[in-house]
């Protein structure tokens, strides 16, 4: 019999069990009715219209909803069906088997306590029916009955416990799905925003760091002209290459792969050539310095340092008014440490304008952001009328500990 509004969903194994409940009352109401006309026993017409009563009662219960979904109906429904057997059972003593397919139905059907008082009534009735038949009453008249009784209550209340532990499991499972997908959500997010963040780091240190050298380079080529046209073809002629670098900076950059400084050559060599072509395109002297014993580093250390001279050397070329600068590359040990010294104007680190979209002023959140990343700290030391000290300092760390981060 299926489950009221408050039972548990019917799935494959209670509908089997369901159909093998009818098929035991129907089987019990057959061998009732057989047996009472086999044997020939008075009022056998009698017991096989009463077993026929009780099959047809107990079939119009199952196809109505309002017995499946309500409690009062399924409760009229079983005083039906309960009038009808202890009609039968008057008439025959077999009867008294369909009582154990009925403390289930009452057990299912009916709220705990009202299910337990039914079972307590169908069997009391069970005994009484068979006493009567019998002539006579004994002990063992109410083993069987009771025991039966008990059978079906700890099998349901022991199916009623599995089910509300496979609801808990079921709901956990459900929790656990759900905390998953908001894992995976936020993980997600994480990652975009550290994707973006990279992509702000990489376009600040590149695109608009080159964009700026080129503007710096055509400016100085509109001051010369036309009284020194010489000067200005050289101006442009470095303004040109600027921008074929950065050309390639932005394919890398799409692409995704190590800067083109780096290839081929080492962080001491890319260093030494920035500060070539720094001091080539504008009025800076800059000079390059190698000190310790050269180390192999992770590619995310190498990227992060040569942006970090780069971004150093553009804001000293944009804002210092210097004449020289002098980076240094030191290994240290366990450290690799950037030095970015200049003799410009210098300025105050702690009064430093707000990051604006139009101005600029993210170059040192930027390198500070490179350095912490990896677990780097990054320091500045300047002042007005004494130049800038910019120092980059990172751990030497095996290369598979930072290759993954490389690769993000």
């Amino acid at each position: 019999m299926n489950a009221s509004a408050s039972a548990p969903t019917p799935t494959p194994t209670t509908r089997v069990l369901t159909w093998c409940l009818h098929l035991l009352i129907l089987g019990l109401l057959v061998l009732a009715a057989g047996r009472a006309l086999a044997d020939g026993r008075p009022h056998s017409g009698a017991t096989a219209a009463a077993a026929a009563g009780c099959a047809l009662v107990y079939a119009a219960g199952p196809p109505l909803l309002r017995v499946r979904r309500s409690r009062a109906t399924a409760a009229w429904w079983l005083t039906a069906v309960g009038a009808v057997w202890l009609a039968l059972l008057a008439s025959s003593p077999d009867a008294v088997w369909v009582a154990f397919p009925l403390y289930f139905l009452q057990l299912h059907l009916l709220p705990s306590r009202a299910g337990l008082a039914a079972v307590v009534a169908t069997t009391a009735a069970a005994v009484a029916g068979f006493a009567a038949h019998q002539h006579s009453f004994s002990p063992a008249m109410v083993i069987g009955p009771a025991l039966g009784a008990a059978v079906a209550v700890a099998v349901v209340r022991g199916y009623q416990a599995l089910h509300r532990e496979s609801e808990q499991r079921r709901r956990l499972i459900e929790e656990l799905t759900a905390t998953r997908a908001d894992l995976a959500r936020a993980q997600h997010t994480a990652g975009a925003l550290a994707e973006r963040e990279r992509l702000a780091r990489e376009i600040h240190d590149t695109l608009a760091q080159g964009l700026t050298s080129i503007q710096l380079l055509l400016r100085a080529a509109e001051r010369a002209l036309p009284a020194r046209p010489g000067t200005a073809a050289r101006h442009v002629v470095a303004a040109r290459e600027a921008a074929v670098d950065n050309l390639a900076e932005a394919r890398r950059f799409v692409a995704a792969l190590a800067p083109p400084a780096l290839e081929d050559t080492s962080l001491a060599g890319a260093l030494e050539r920035l500060c070539a072509t720094t001091g080539s395109r504008h009025r800076l002297t800059a000079g390059f310095r190698l000190t310790g014993a050269p180390a192999a580093l992770p590619t995310a250390h190498e990227v992060a340092l040569l942006r970090i001279a780069q971004s150093a050397l553009a804001n000293t070329v944009r804002h210092a008014r210097a004449t020289e600068a002098e980076v240094t590359l030191s290994y240290l040990g366990s450290h690799v440490a950037l030095d970015v010294v200049d003799n410009g104007c210098g300025f105050d680190p702690g009064h430093l304008p707000v990051p604006d979209a139009g101005s600029g002023g993210f170059g040192l959140a930027v390198m500070r952001a490179r350095a912490n990343a990896l677990g780097g700290s990054l320091t500045v030391r300047s002042g007005h009328g004494s130049g800038t000290a910019l120092a980059a300092r990172l751990p030497l760390v095996p290369p598979a500990e930072t290759e993954p981060e490389a690769r993000t």
